[in-house]
C-alpha cells in the first residue's frame, strides 16, 4: 500500500509545534467537547485515552478501546480543527499492526497521534515509531515515555528513550508526570525535536513552561475529570437542596455543538 500523502493540516500540526509561544493542546473526548474547545479558539484538539476508556466501561492504557478511539477519529477528523489520537501504545506490540492503525487514523483526518512505551522495550518502541513513519510520513508521531508517568525514572533513562525515538523519526517526545523545572529545561536544551509536557496544576504554569522552551502542552484527562467532577458536585448540592455551583451551558448552547438534526430529552 502507497503511503499517504502529508497533507497541509499535517504540516500545519507540525509548525504549531516550532513558533514562540508553545501549543496548547486540550483534549476532548466526544463531538461536543472537542467543538466547544475549538470554539474557544484552538486550532489542535487531542483525545484522551482515559475519557475513551471511561465511556467504554474500559480499562485505560491495556489495549482494550482499539474500535472506540478509531469511532472517535472518525467523528472528529472531519471537523475544522486539527485532531491529535491518543492511541496508547498502539494497541498491540507489532509494529506492523501499529502502522496499519496510523494508516486508519490518517484516512479519517487525523495529523498527530501519540504513542506511549508504557517502559516497554525502548527498541520496540523504536520499531512502531519507524514503522509508523514509513507508512504514513505526515502523521505526526509524538513519542511518549512513561518513565515519570509510572514512577520507575532516573536521570539517565528518560534522556535516552528520547534521543532513542527522536532517532527513530519521532517528530515530537512526550515526558508525562514531569514537572521539576530544572529536567524540563534540561531535556529542552538535550533534544532535537519539540519536547511535550503535560499540564499539572501542581507543576508549573503555562507561562513558567514557555520560558523553558517546552514546545507542547497537553492538559491530558485533566479536562474530562474536571468535568465528571463537576457532575459530581452538581449531584450533591441538588441532593441537598443547593443551587447547582459553576457554569451550566444551555440546552440551546449544547444543541448547537451537535448536528443539524434536533435532540429532545
Amino acid at each position: 500500500m502507497r503511503a499517504p500523502r502529508a497533507t497541509s493540516g499535517s504540516a500545519s500540526f507540525a509548525d504549531l509545534h516550532r513558533t514562540d509561544a508553545p501549543l496548547l493542546l486540550p483534549n476532548a473526548w466526544d463531538h461536543a467537547s472537542a467543538t466547544a474547545m475549538a470554539g474557544l479558539g484552538f486550532r489542535a484538539i487531542g483525545t484522551t485515552s482515559l475519557a475513551v476508556a471511561a465511556a467504554a466501561g474500559l480499562p485505560d492504557g491495556a489495549s482494550a478501546t482499539r474500535d472506540e478511539t478509531l469511532r472517535l477519529a472518525l467523528t472528529l477528523g472531519s471537523q475544522p480543527f486539527l485532531l491529535s489520537v491518543d492511541a496508547e501504545n498502539g494497541f498491540s506490540d507489532d509494529p506492523d499492526e501499529v502502522a496499519k492503525l496510523a494508516r486508519q487514523l490518517a484516512a479519517v483526518g487525523a495529523v498527530g497521534v501519540n504513542l506511549e512505551d508504557g517502559l516497554g522495550p525502548a527498541d520496540r518502541h523504536m520499531a512502531k515509531i519507524a514503522a509508523v513513519k514509513a507508512a504514513v510520513p505526515g502523521l505526526f508521531v509524538n513519542a511518549r515515555t512513561d518513565t515519570y508517568w509510572l514512577g520507575e525514572h532516573s536521570t539517565t533513562e528518560t534522556p535516552a528513550r528520547l534521543e532513542a525515538y527522536q532517532q527513530a523519526g519521532a517528530d515530537g517526545v512526550f515526558v508525562p508526570g514531569l514537572t521539576d523545572a530544572g529536567e524540563i529545561a534540561a531535556l529542552v536544551e538535550r533534544l532535537d525535536v519539540p519536547l511535550n509536557i503535560l499540564y499539572s496544576p501542581a507543576g508549573p504554569t503555562v507561562p513558567h513552561l514557555t520560558d523553558l522552551g517546552v514546545s507542547r502542552i497537553s492538559f491530558g484527562s485533566l479536562l474530562y475529570r474536571r468535568a465528571l467532577g463537576a457532575a459530581l458536585e452538581a449531584v450533591d448540592d441538588i441532593r441537598g437542596g443547593r443551587t447547582p455551583r459553576g457554569r451550566t451551558p444551555t440546552y440551546q448552547e449544547v444543541e448547537s455543538l451537535g448536528s443539524d438534526t434536533a435532540r429532545h430529552v
